[in-house]
């Protein structure tokens, strides 16, 4: 990207702009290799390489943010090196140390520091680690190489003119993740097990789909590729799975909440609870939160209402708030949760 002094940060899309620069590292003989820096947008593949045929692939979504004192600061980034270790030994991939996990962020963030978005703007610089097999195997087995990469690319603000409530539509067509299968970890094999109830649930003219356990169909399962989470008087309640993904977003807001003076439970949440919150949102890195206008289902033809004159909640927003506060710097960090790139 050129012209960097002439981008509209506030209007970014949230999606892929090149940058300056990527960074690898390969695990080849029992052992990874050293942090290699590219400036090519592409993978030179083997046709035969796991991460293709049988879906060994993991990844995480992190940000750096630049505070009104012009540092950059990554947010809890160890939970997500952790994330990742899970989610290569979920499918018998070679972890990524925490190390490497963080020299590599560091590397790619300090590399493209031209492109953490102002402050005050809303945008933030997007990273990307993925971790897949790129050794080549016909059958089914784990991998004997993995590439470890990591990119990154400034993104806009989610919402554009403030935080305003969307509309989810509850699905039973269609599951996520298996009680016992890989919801838990981050694959992209669950992302793509969503896409058709949320294509279908957007082409009805909805945000995205409320998915319910693909058990029983009785309790609320994920929000899209978002946790869910209802507020009910002072609590803040948050589905428990383990066919859920432990969301860092997610993580910090029950910590935000109990430190708000909220009791937080995380529990199997039943689907007719929705009845009783007063507010209700979906949480991940991109949009931080996504508050619930209303949720209709369409086996019942009921709709759960959440929203006041159109509005997200004061809970909601209060947990919006203090979150981007933090990550932003604008808020004193008072968990240990933000680490500067020096």
């Amino acid at each position: 990207m050129d012209n960097i002094d002439k981008i509209d940060w506030k209007n970014m899309p949230f999606g892929y702009v090149k940058t300056d620069a990527n960074v690898r590292a390969v695990f080849r003989d029992g052992k990874w290799g050293e942090i290699e820096v590219s400036s090519s947008e592409y993978l030179n593949l083997h046709i035969a390489a796991s991460g293709l045929h049988y879906g060994q692939q993991a990844f995480e979504g992190m940000k750096a943010y630049r505070g009104k004192d012009g540092k950059v600061r990554i947010f809890r980034w160890e939970e997500n090196a952790k994330r990742l270790i899970d989610s290569a030994r979920g499918i018998f991939m070679a972890p990524v140390p925490e190390e490497l996990f963080l020299e590599a962020v560091m590397k790619a963030v300090k590399l493209n520091e031209k492109y953490v978005p102002p402050h005050g703007t809303g945008a933030t610089l997007y990273i990307r680690p993925l971790l897949y097999g790129s050794g080549a195997e016909v059958g089914v087995k784990p991998a004997s190489e993995y590439t470890f990469l990591v990119f990154v690319t400034p993104v806009g603000p989610y919402f554009k003119g403030g935080v305003n409530p969307v509309d989810m539509l509850v699905t039973r067509e269609f599951d996520r993740a298996a009680p016992l299968g890989t919801g838990h970890i981050k694959a992209g094999g669950n992302y793509a097990a969503s896409l058709r109830a949320i294509v279908k649930a957007r082409e009805e003219g909805y945000a995205n789909a409320l998915f319910l356990d693909a058990r029983e169909k009785k309790y609320i399962d994920e929000c899209g590729p978002a946790n869910f989470f209802g507020i009910k008087g002072n609590s803040y309640i948050t589905p428990k799975s383990p066919s859920i993904l432990p969301s860092i977003t997610n993580m910090s807001l029950m910590d935000i909440a109990k430190s708000l003076g909220m009791e937080v439970e995380r529990r199997p949440v039943p689907f007719e609870e929705l009845a009783e919150f007063d507010e209700a949102g979906a949480c991940g890195t991109a949009a931080v939160i996504s508050p619930i206008g209303k949720v209709f289902d369409p086996d019942t033809g009921k709709t759960f209402d959440f929203a006041k004159d159109g509005k997200a909640g004061p809970k909601t927003m209060k947990l919006y708030e203090t979150l981007t506060g933090i990550q932003f710097g604008d808020i004193e960090d008072t968990f240990g949760w933000i680490t500067f790139v020096e």
